[in-house]
């Protein structure tokens, strides 16, 4: 898959609320010249049919052609891969991207990614990006969080595991929903090391 895109990124969709934030993180990953490889649950297509008006097809090859289409990605920008699809690129560490993003990420993926359980490729690909020590974020949505919630958390974070939880601040006085979200893919952006104009940094505006 060789490619002249500025980078590349692994993007999980799995069933937690907050669909809504993995969608808008997949617009601006391809706005910034980022070739993505995405995994999209069972049960976030249930969370995208139920939260959106987004005409998702079941298959995995008809979401890379709809999801193209829709956020006009480049050829070869986009691809999609279905759960037990192994030869996926994001399946090896000789061939994962060199980040992962989970959003949203549900309590069953955390608690599997964080027991090694590998029983689909996002929680697979999640394994390699711990074994072989890259970046992962995981953008869990719950509440409240049980202690084994938590527990999974700390295990995750004490492997050098991104939790960045779909919590939005107000300090910037948003007055739309958009603008919420775009808080919260503004930090994951942040995160990866990717240019965006979503929302200032802290303190920007001493700077200029």
């Amino acid at each position: 898959m060789a490619n002249n895109f500025s980078g590349r990124v692994s993007l999980a969709l799995t069933g937690a609320s907050g669909v809504q934030y993995g969608l808008r993180l997949l617009e601006c990953l391809l706005r910034a010249d980022i070739q993505v490889m995405m995994m999209i649950s069972k049960a976030a297509q249930v969370v995208v049919a139920t939260e959106t008006d987004l005409p998702l097809p079941g298959t995995p090859d008809a979401q890379q052609q709809f999801l193209q289409q829709h956020f006009g990605a480049a050829e070869g920008q986009l691809h999609v891969f279905g759960r037990e699809q192994w030869m996926a690129p994001v399946a090896s560490g000789s061939g994962a991207p060199a980040a992962m993003v989970v959003c949203p990420c549900s309590t069953g993926t955390l608690s599997a990614i964080a027991t090694g359980a590998s029983n689909n490729l996002i929680e697979r690909a999640a394994d390699v990006a711990l074994k072989e020590r890259r970046k992962l974020i995981l953008v869990p949505r719950e509440a409240p969080l049980s202690t084994i919630h938590l527990e999974h958390m700390l295990s995750l974070s004490r492997q050098g595991v991104v939790i960045l939880p779909a919590a939005p601040g107000f300090y910037h006085k948003p007055t739309s929903v958009e603008e919420l979200i775009d808080f919260v893919v503004a930090r994951i952006l942040n995160q990866l090391g990717i240019e965006q104009q979503l929302m200032p940094r802290w303190g920007e505006s001493f700077l200029s």
